[in-house]
């Protein structure tokens, strides 16, 4: 029986082998490219307002920082898992890291905003290569009797990774500067590559008749660039500017020449027919689409109103943002028992209530509460988080035949990014509007004009345009920062109030669409877990 006391060392457990030196070396090595991989998707979010501050950008462009990257890497994690069965995981590895490295070094340096979100985008290319290879590469250095341990150890990665990203974030920036979130991942990279190569063995391909939608991924991708841009321009061009519509015509026609490139690409779709065709799959995806916004929202906006409003250093936003993320990554792990006894309906309607909860309590706060007042809505909202993705992907993937787990994994993971995305698009539009709307109906802006009245906001990050505005209007200046405060407090408010009608929606589509006929897998019965990428 296991667990009886021995006097000697423990033996190992019978059936399976010990990790060899080797071993053990490659899956520190792979591990930590997958903590490199998690951690980007995090760690700066903290920094964003010391960067809109030194690129003397606002809120609006600053999140391209975030968005260009996740966006990115979602639309390729599919053609990239192909990639890697077709070419040979190692060798997509290491052309992953070569790409991460170079452009994170790019980005690091970027002079002006523009460059580095060009970086950042590029960055993801490299780490859309990076992620299946090396979850196929951990498999193939355990030996048969310990597989069960990568998908743990990969998860486990990741959850770390994204858990201290915001902190290492923080103490990277307050010490040094936000551009070593950036710089520090070439050394590390490199250490990665160099260890792999001396204990990871070329593998074979195994997907000579696979092929990629280039076209689908093409078409997929200029739709939903052209509707992120329309969105970040309209508060300032207007929507009923022509560059606007046609931005919204070029999405409209991006994500329809998608859907007629899906149609005829056959087993090689992004989206092959079969998998759009189950039910439970697509109501699992949109359920994803929807309660996206929730955690890119909370990323992007949470660190914004510690260091605008509290005044917070970035440390102390890394520090203050830890209850959401360890929370999240908790309730992530417990996820897998929880399913085994509770089953996934539950987790899912559970989950997907907690979302709107945690952001609703979160749009309570105002100008003038304290820390601990965004306390409960992090807590709340990381619990729903948790929950809600790691047992939306079981569901979504024992929807499917098994030999779809990894193409099925591919796809929820790429809806919650675009979803993600869009919602941040959206919000971070939103948000714009709403302070405009307040600096506008405040007496002590009628003297301004369009561009000042845009550049009361940019008085919270102390850019150019803020310190100009300051120094143009030096008499009202005390009064123009309390309208600032009010105004970010009023777009945060709307942002985070239509990012709960979203999760609302999704909680909705869980409850009519999700588990009802079909209740899934008996809490009884073992679940082989797919492993996704955490966002």
């Amino acid at each position: 029986m296991e667990g009886t006391a021995h006097s000697g060392p423990a033996a190992p457990r019978a059936g399976r082998e010990p990790l060899g030196r080797s071993t053990v070396l490659a899956l520190v090595a792979l591990s930590l490219a997958a903590f490199l991989i998690a951690n980007d998707f995090t760690a700066l979010a903290v920094a964003l307002p010391i960067m809109e501050r030194e690129l003397d950008a606002d809120v609006s462009t600053v999140q391209w920082v975030i968005n260009a990257y996740a966006l990115v890497f979602g639309v390729l994690i599919v053609p990239a898992g192909r990639l890697a069965d077709m070419l040979g995981r190692r060798r997509m590895f290491f052309v992953g890291a070569a790409i991460f490295s170079v452009f994170s070094t790019i980005a690091g340096a970027a002079p002006t905003v523009e460059l580095l979100i060009a970086g950042r985008a590029l960055m993801a290319i490299g780490g859309a290569l990076m992620w299946p290879a090396v979850l196929g590469l951990m498999y193939q250095v355990l030996p048969e009797s310990r597989r069960s341990l990568a998908g743990p150890l990969v998860l486990g990665v990741c959850g770390i990774g994204n858990a201290v990203g915001p902190l290492l974030g923080g103490i990277l920036t307050q010490e040094a500067s936000w551009r070593w979130v950036l710089l520090i991942n070439l050394p590390i990279a490199a250490a990665a590559c160099f260890v792999t190569l001396r204990n990871v063995p070329a593998d074979t391909p195994e997907g000579g008749g696979e092929r990629i939608d280039y076209k689908g991924v093409a078409a997929l991708t200029v739709g939903l660039v052209a509707l992120l841009f329309a969105l970040d321009q309209a508060p300032v061009w207007g929507w009923g500017d022509p560059r606007v519509l046609g931005l919204l015509a070029v999405c409209v026609l991006g994500l329809a020449a998608f859907g007629l490139v899906e149609r005829g690409a056959g087993p090689g779709a992004l989206i092959p027919s079969d998998v759009a065709r189950n039910r439970t799959f697509t109501a699992c995806c949109l359920a994803v689409l929807l309660m996206s916004a929730t955690f890119f929202a909370i990323l992007l906006y949470v660190p914004q109103i510690m260091q605008k409003l509290k005044d917070f250093s970035a440390i102390d936003s890394g520090l203050g943002f830890l209850p959401f993320m360890l929370v999240y990554s908790v309730f992530a792990f417990s996820a897998g028992p929880l399913y085994d006894r509770f089953g996934g309906r539950v987790l899912l309607v559970v989950g997907g209530a907690l979302l709107p909860v945690g952001l609703l309590l979160l749009s309570l706060v105002s100008a003038d509460s304290g820390f601990v007042a965004l306390i409960p809505g992090m807590i709340v909202a990381g619990v729903g988080v948790g929950l809600f993705y790691s047992t939306i992907t079981t569901v979504a993937i024992t929807a499917l035949e098994s030999s779809r787990a990894s193409l099925a994994g591919g796809l929820v993971y790429m809806f919650q990014v675009a979803g993600g995305s869009i919602g941040l698009g959206l919000t971070t539009t939103i948000f714009t509007a709403a302070s405009l709307s307040r600096v506008r109906g405040e007496g002590v802006a009628d003297g301004l004009s369009p561009g000042q009245e845009h550049a009361v906001a940019e008085l919270l990050s102390g850019t150019e345009n803020g310190q100009q505005l300051a120094r143009d209007f030096p008499n009202i200046v005390g009064e123009l920062q309390e309208v600032a405060r009010h105004a970010f407090v009023d777009g945060v408010h709307l942002a985070l109030r239509v990012d709960t009608a979203l999760a609302l929606a999704g909680f909705v589509v869980v409850l009519l669409f999700i588990g009802r006929r079909r209740p899934g897998l008996r809490p009884t019965e073992p679940v082989d877990r797919p492993v996704t990428a955490s966002a």
